[in-house]
């Protein structure tokens, strides 16, 4: 008797001991570092227009910037609804495939609010140099968080975007991935960074120079870049917009260039007379055949994450490093 009342308790034992190691002793295990953790949690984010309360982990996002555009899909993030890429039809084609079924929300500079509204996205990610005179709009829509310009501050506007998504430890490992490629190109590179180098840009009857305060001027100085003396000269200006007269004060030992095309061609008729006029072949740059054509949406006009990877990639190819 005494033996069966005996295994019996080993029995109810045992059968306890396997429920908890199966419930974690009834306590709710801590969510995995790194990964946001899925509840009502309410959290206050400050932005360029204020403060803005975010419940939780955000699952219909609209975001109205190119360069927002491109943190979300970084992050694993597909929106709801998002702004038209600038010479996309209606998204650039680095992005395209992750962008299928997302509702375009019209320009960067006037979105569609009601399309907004019709979303019902529980978050809104903005920028006030665009979208500032819509703000209460869209704060009355959903939960909406602004970064404060778009003039190549890519990675300020990423750490923002991630927190406002719950996502910051992920977003800060983009960003240190990122720059780890920056250290191993530096290293890699090495005296070919002393090598100047100038950005040319071919829009609709104007051409332009740009600067430190740019997407690419960003990049090449995290990177260490040696400028030339137009752009060392620069100060505070980000962009030089030039006569072909000017062009000897753009050149450099490697010159990029990219057209800002829209469609109609005018753009891209400025390239061909400039980079046929006898000043342009008389560049440095183009008779050691250093100067090279890249995609204005991947060197300027994208101005995220992707696209500065992307540059980073062409860098690699273009410096044989």
């Amino acid at each position: 008797m005494r033996s069966s009342k005996r295994s019996l308790l080993l029995g109810l034992i045992f059968v306890c001991v396997v429920s908890l190691s199966l419930t974690g002793c009834g306590k709710k295990e801590a969510p995995a570092a790194g990964i946001a953790p899925d509840n009502d949690e309410t959290r206050t984010v400050e932005h360029a227009m204020g403060k803005t309360e975010i419940k939780g982990k955000p699952q219909k996002v609209v975001i109205l910037t190119n360069e927002g555009t491109e943190a979300l899909l970084a992050l694993g993030v597909k929106p709801v609804g998002a702004v038209k890429s600038w010479t996309g039809d209606p998204w650039y084609d680095h992005i395209a495939a992750d962008m299928k079924g997302v509702t375009e929300l019209g320009e960067e500079s006037q979105p569609n609010i009601e399309l907004i509204a019709g979303l019902q996205p529980d978050l809104i990610i903005g920028n006030k140099m665009r979208q500032e005179k819509i703000y209460e709009q869209l704060q009355a829509i959903a939960p909406t968080v602004m970064s404060a310009d778009l003039r190549g501050n890519w990675k300020t506007n990423f750490k923002l975007y991630a927190e406002a998504l719950g996502l910051t430890a992920e977003g800060d490992q983009q960003l240190a991935a990122f720059d780890s490629r920056i250290d191993n190109f530096k290293s890699k590179a090495g005296e070919k960074l002393k090598e100047t180098v100038s950005v040319v840009r071919f829009m609709d009857g104007k051409t332009r120079v740009y600067h430190t305060n740019t997407f690419t001027g960003i990049i090449f100085d995290e990177i260490g870049l040696a400028r030339n003396d137009m752009t060392k000269n620069a100060k505070d200006t980000f962009v030089d917009e030039i006569t072909k007269e000017r062009l000897p004060e753009a050149d450099a030992d490697r010159l990029f260039y990219f057209t800002y095309e829209t469609g109609d061609g005018k753009a891209s008729n400025t390239e061909q007379e400039w980079t046929g006029d006898p000043l342009w072949k008389n560049l440095t740059a183009v008779k050691n055949g250093k100067a090279y054509k890249v995609d204005d949406v991947i060197w300027n006009t994208a101005g995220g994450i992707k696209a500065a990877n992307l540059l980073l990639d062409e860098l690699y190819q273009i410096y044989e490093v």
